[in-house]
């Protein structure tokens, strides 16, 4: 049978009959499937060197079109409007050609395979943690990390598994950690907790005594409150406008070189006639205001002087050869002084660090010293013994002063808390917590219900005893307060000194700054107000003390 195959071309159609002969048919029409022959046919014997016909392949391209698109219309010469075209289309984002750039695509782990490799991390950890085989043990590790110490129908063998589980989740060193905070908080309430011992039997006939003066006292003041509240609104407020008037005008009066040293304290006499100051050179000094004479100088410290302070009735009721002034310096010594010898009366021992300050109690029979090892303490002067030698504080206690009724008494220590105690229990009432830094003054207000605080955080802090809270934070100076001090008759106003070398007044209620007494050289270590309301007292680190008197 013989095969036809054929091969066309734009002229001519060659069929091939056998491997030796074809047929050339000119000007085909292909109608169909029919082949058709509109001129002669030619019978051409096929030679070996003919070629078989080219089969053409496609092209296949990889990667950029770019280059071969500019070769091709650099070579077909386009024009250059086509080409301003084709550019406007690429920038136009139509005609996307890649520049060869490539992108790796992350691996994404599924959520159940990340499950199922931190199951395989835990279990490897868990494997390489050792958990003893004691089962009193493991109950105990499991009862610091708050895990139930058994479960139901678990045996000792599940137990250590349950709790070497529970360390491939948490770490070992939870365990650890766990026994640190148990140590710790077991310590902090054995510190926090409340103890008591007995006391002599002296301290309850003084804790009786104090009871029957500060009540009526206590009565006196309210009474006066009430009458104050009678007194009309209008008639206050002209008071009040008429003592800020003054204090605006209070001007520096007499400065006096007091010492070779700095001055740290000082402290009119209830009489307002004698201002005593107390120097880092031993020496206390007694002077005559306001001229600044000098009347007597105090000799028996051998050490810096930390506050040198006048009986409450010296000067009124008590004469001269009576104990009429108390000081304290940091070699931990006590001296009482008469005002008719310059020679101690009488030593009190019994501090073996720093006495930072000394207060008369209001009815002059107690006297209160602060101490740094962390205490502070009563001393009953008639019956001469030490009643009280209380400790509430966690680092030393700087000063002390007691409530105008005599019920009451404030310290502040070095641990930038304060402290409010009732002298007739022997309990801490109210605890003083907001300053950053350590306290070093504590002043109760006439009114009897606030409390002023200075520290080492540049502020004063004015406390609300029937609040139990800070009312009010007055960002007085800047630098540390040394002192505060209430107005002593009705507390109408507050004087701060610092070591900013300035002491502020300020208005009470309102706490608004009303006059700042500029002038000492270096900073102000100690204030004071006369009884009177004439005067104002400052003492510095520049040795001098000033007197500041409205004009």
């Amino acid at each position: 049978m013989t095969t036809y195959c054929a091969a066309a071309s734009p002229r001519r159609v060659v069929v091939f009959v056998d491997s030796t002969h074809s047929i050339s048919y000119k000007q085909p029409v292909f109608k169909g499937s029919y082949l058709c022959v509109c001129e002669s046919i030619k019978v051409e014997k096929m030679s070996d060197e003919d070629e078989a016909p080219v089969v053409k392949k496609a092209r296949i391209f990889y990667g950029s079109l770019e280059e071969k698109e500019k070769e091709r219309l650099r070579r077909e010469g386009i024009s250059a409007a086509a080409r301003d075209a084709v550019k406007a289309g690429i920038e136009a984002g139509n005609i996307n050609i890649s520049s060869g750039e490539s992108m790796e695509m992350e691996e994404r782990v599924s959520e159940r395979q990340a499950e199922v490799l931190a199951e395989f991390e835990r279990r490897k950890r868990a494997r390489q943690i050792t958990v003893s085989t004691d089962d009193v043990e493991v109950k105990a590790c499991l009862r610091a990390l708050g895990e139930p110490i058994t479960l139901f129908g678990e045996g000792p063998a599940e137990r250590r598994e349950r709790l070497r589980n529970i360390l491939s989740v948490v770490g070992p060193d939870a365990l650890k950690k766990s026994k640190k905070e148990d140590e710790k908080a077991k310590r902090t309430h054995e510190y926090q907790q409340t103890w008591y011992h007995e006391g002599p039997s002296f301290l309850k006939e003084a804790r009786v005594w104090l009871a029957k003066y500060s009540l009526p006292r206590a009565v006196e003041r309210l009474d006066a409150a009430r009458a104050h509240k009678e007194i009309p609104e209008s008639t206050r407020t002209v008071k009040q406008q008429e003592l800020h008037k003054a204090l605006r005008n209070v001007n520096n009066f007499c400065s006096q070189i007091g010492d070779d040293r700095p001055i740290s304290h000082c402290q009119f006499s209830p009489n307002s006639k004698l201002l005593v100051t107390a120097s880092w050179s031993g020496l206390c000094k007694l002077w005559k205001v306001p001229d600044c004479t000098l009347v007597r100088t105090l000799r028996g410290h051998n050490t810096n002087v930390g506050a040198i302070s006048f009986h409450p009735q010296a000067t009124l009721t008590l004469e001269e050869s009576d104990v009429n002034m108390a000081s304290c310096a940091v070699d931990g010594s006590v001296k009482l002084w008469s005002l008719d010898s310059d020679e101690p009366v009488a030593d009190i021992e019994g501090h073996s660090m720093r006495v930072a300050r000394v207060a008369w109690h209001p009815s002059g029979r107690f006297l209160g010293t602060t101490c740094y090892d962390n205490s502070w303490r009563l001393w009953d002067l008639e019956v001469q013994e030490e009643i009280l030698h209380q400790e509430g504080h966690s680092k030393g206690v700087h000063d002390l002063h007691f409530h105008p009724d005599g019920s009451l008494a404030g310290t502040g220590g070095l641990d930038a808390f304060a402290r409010v105690w009732d002298l007739r229990t022997g309990r801490c009432i109210m605890f003083l917590e907001g300053h950053h830094k350590e306290i070093y003054s504590i002043n109760f207000s006439p009114n009897g219900f606030h409390v002023a605080t200075g520290s080492g955080d540049n502020t004063c802090k004015v406390w609300d005893l029937r609040q139990r809270r800070c009312m009010y934070t007055i960002p007085a100076h800047e630098n540390l307060v040394s002192s505060v001090k209430f107005q002593p008759n009705d507390g109408h106003f507050l004087l701060t000194g610092a070591y900013d070398n300035i002491a502020k007044v300020w208005t009470h209620p309102g706490w608004s700054p009303l006059k700042t007494l500029a002038g000492h050289e270096g900073k102000v270590m100690g204030l004071d107000l006369s009884p009177d309301g004439q005067l104002i007292a400052t003492c510095s680190y520049d040795r001098t003390f000033k007197l500041w008197m409205s004009e």
